[in-house]
């Protein structure tokens, strides 16, 4: 039944959630959710800024970056949905969050050739084939760890931090781009996504079976 107060709509469910997981293993799920994919969003918020300072077209960029980073965004969504149902919630974290934070390095690889289609696409290609196969993982597992009695608070609880993550992300990347410079930037989003990726050592081990 829907809530009838705002401590049964906002309240309960968290404090659901923390006697629920207990008070260090909730906190550091929502650690992790705030640290999984901050990197990879990080190393996108100014894409193309970086695209046209390497001298590639706004033409060039429309038709190669938008072009690729939908369709292979959208095969990365819907191959995660069906490898995750072979490895389980837990294994596709894994998988999917290293891919992810492997494929940051193409940045940098790009930033140090400069202007080369074909390199941006492959690039753009693998970045993106990667975020979508770590953010099915990463909305599953939200799912998974809410109490069906409170999915919608619980689940928009999380997703905000998440979104919460993106935003802190776009409003220190110029600034770290203006300190670091374009290459060293994709560096340290790269070693910006390492503490998410070890959380899984205690949130989400890769033996641990789906039912505990």
């Amino acid at each position: 039944s829907p809530p009838k107060t705002l401590k049964e709509a906002v309240k309960d469910p968290f404090k659901e959630f923390i006697e629920r997981k207990g008070a260090k293993t909730a906190l550091l799920i929502l650690l992790f959710i705030f640290l999984y994919k901050i990197g990879d969003s990080m190393a996108t918020t100014l894409s193309t800024p970086f695209y046209l300072g390497l001298g590639f077209t706004k033409t060039e960029i429309a038709i190669i970056v938008k072009n690729v980073s939908l369709w292979t965004g959208f095969a990365g969504g819907i191959l995660g949905g069906i490898w995750m149902i072979k490895l389980g919630i837990n294994r596709a974290l894994w998988i999917f969050g290293f891919l992810q934070m492997i494929t940051i390095l193409g940045f940098a690889w790009l930033a140090n050739i400069g202007y080369d289609t074909t390199i941006l696409a492959i690039v753009v290609a693998l970045e993106f084939f990667a975020a979508g196969l770590g953010t099915i993982a990463f909305v599953s597992f939200i799912a998974k760890t809410t109490n069906p009695r409170y999915t919608a608070t619980q689940f928009a609880l999380f997703t905000s931090i998440g979104v919460g993550a993106v935003k802190l992300a776009s409003a220190l990347t110029g600034y770290l781009v203006d300190f670091f410079g374009w290459y060293y930037f994709f560096i340290f989003c790269f070693l910006l996504a390492i503490p998410g990726m070890l959380l899984l050592f205690k949130i989400a081990p890769w033996n641990q079976s789906e039912a505990s």
